[in-house]
């Protein structure tokens, strides 16, 4: 009789037990998907809002490399005397004062990029420290090296603009 009892007591429990054990595992699915769609539509938002900003970054730093390249940054920066070593100072401050200006944007690059860039600045100083080693002895002689000099090679700040382009292109 007490085995009957413990048989029918059983038979009522294990329905229950299957029904908690169900409504356990729906409710817990139920909030893992609330949570996934909640992170999703945050992500949506922040990414829509920071999009323009990320964009105007790289648009800066196109700018930058643009205004570093060789042939913009020597018809731009005119000598202002005709000591060679001051107008090879004149080029690096400026390529330097103009990388200081856009310091701020490498938080909204891949760290990839911003290093790129970098690059493409220290390069683009190296060149023209290389030409000013020439033997030329007035500014205006080694604004022509320079630009000499740069035309049989690919340019640093096109290569890193290369690589500009293609990052805004996977961010769509």
């Amino acid at each position: 009789m007490q085995e009957e009892g413990i048989l029918q007591l059983f038979g009522f429990l294990l329905p229950a037990v299957v029904t908690g054990v169900v409504a356990y595992y729906f409710f817990k699915m139920h909030t893992k998907n609330e949570e996934g769609r909640r992170r999703f539509m945050l992500q949506k938002e922040t990414q829509a809002s920071t999009l323009p900003i990320r964009l105007q970054a790289y648009e800066r730093m196109a700018l930058f490399l643009e205004r570093i390249a060789i042939p913009n940054l020597v018809v731009r920066t005119a000598p202002q005397s005709a000591d060679k070593a001051a107008y090879e100072n004149l080029l690096i401050k400026t390529i330097e004062n103009e990388f200081e200006h856009n310091l701020s944007q490498q938080i909204y690059l891949s760290d990839e990029c911003w290093n790129i860039i970098k690059a493409a600045k220290s390069a683009t100083i190296q060149m023209i420290r290389k030409a000013a080693l020439s033997e030329t002895d007035s500014a205006d002689k080694l604004r022509e090296d320079v630009l000499t000099e740069t035309m049989d090679k690919s340019s640093p700040s096109g290569t890193a603009l290369a690589f500009v382009k293609k990052e805004i292109g996977q961010l769509w």
